[in-house]
């Protein structure tokens, strides 16, 4: 098994077909083709399905790929630290619950370090995927929250997963409603104010129990509930059906428009929102950086693995 087998099974993944792969490598294809099938004699699996339609990745494969990607980063830093090369590399990957602040991150992130060439991929998710996808590798990076309610159930399963969760800060409980809201007006609400409205909160699919939800307060019961995939259809419901969602109260004009506003709920309890990362990888530079992004806006003194700490501005 060699690197270049290895950037090769990765790229045909991202690929999702030979022919594209080959023309990224630079390779004839019956070239790349010959590498993967004699890198999956070597392991002992079979890394790729193959169909008409192109190629898609086994259950197995994706495991084979997430160690794959890992040791490539290892090699860029390595070139990184003894060639004097600054290799940030191109490739980067986080999985998110609905936050504004990931995609400022990420957008902070591609902006600063990407280059010309880059493969970047941001998934806001349901959790159960987020822990997966770190878990298999596919992301470098996973962001949620823990609280009082959901701790245990989420922590164990990160334990059981080789997962290490990491905070970044600390958020009351607010609620997203519309600028134009009845309640709009009130300096803070509670849940007797609220019952007349709308609840939407995002869809979890087959683990869509309150321990993996991304509201805090998920097990209170309420008369109307609304559930959504995406923030862009929870942000048009929460304004035309005068909706509320429960949330970290972080907003940002920019990505959510002036639409839309936090109002503090009056609840105790905190939501301590941070990163997960697989414990046998070593973070990458990008993902150094990303979470560098993060703690120069919202967080209080946030160590880094590898980095430096960022303190709040």
């Amino acid at each position: 098994m060699t690197l270049q087998q290895l950037q090769y099974a990765v790229t045909v993944a991202s690929a999702g077909t030979i022919t594209e792969a080959a023309e990224r490598l630079y390779i004839t294809q019956p070239s790349l083709t010959t590498a993967i099938r004699e890198l999956e004699k070597e392991m002992n699996l079979t890394i790729f399905i193959r169909s008409n339609r192109g190629v898609a990745v086994s259950k197995e494969g994706e495991v084979f790929l997430g160690y794959a990607r890992q040791i490539l980063e290892q090699t860029e830093l390595l070139k990184e630290k003894y060639t004097n090369e600054r290799q940030w590399g191109r490739n980067f990957c986080v999985s998110t619950q609905h936050y504004s602040f990931a995609v400022n991150a990420f957008v902070e992130l591609i902006q600063k370090y990407a280059g010309e060439e880059y493969d970047f991929n941001l998934r806001e998710t349901q959790t159960y995927e987020i822990i997966e996808d770190v878990a298999l590798m596919k992301s470098e990076l996973g962001i949620l929250y823990l609280d009082d309610e959901n701790k245990n159930v989420i922590t164990r399963a990160l334990r059981e997963k080789e997962l290490v969760f990491t905070p970044l800060f600390e958020a009351k409980p607010h609620v997203f409603i519309s600028s134009v809201h009845p309640l709009a007006t009130k300096k803070t609400v509670d849940w007797d104010d609220l019952a007349p409205y709308p609840y939407l909160s995002f869809e979890q699919g087959e683990h869509n129990s309150f321990y993996y939800a991304e509201e805090r307060y998920s097990r209170v019961l309420r008369k109307k509930n609304i559930r959504v995939r995406d923030r862009a259809t929870l942000f048009n419901l929460l304004i035309g059906l005068n909706g509320y969602t429960v949330c970290s109260g972080v907003i940002d004009e920019n990505l959510n428009g002036e639409n839309i506003i936090a109002v503090p709920l009056k609840e105790q309890g905190l939501m301590k929102i941070g990163y997960i990362h697989h414990k046998k990888a070593v973070l990458g530079k990008l993902a150094q950086a990303y979470i560098e992004a993060i703690g120069d806006r919202y967080g209080g003194q946030i160590s880094v693995p590898g980095g430096s700490k960022k303190g709040r501005k």
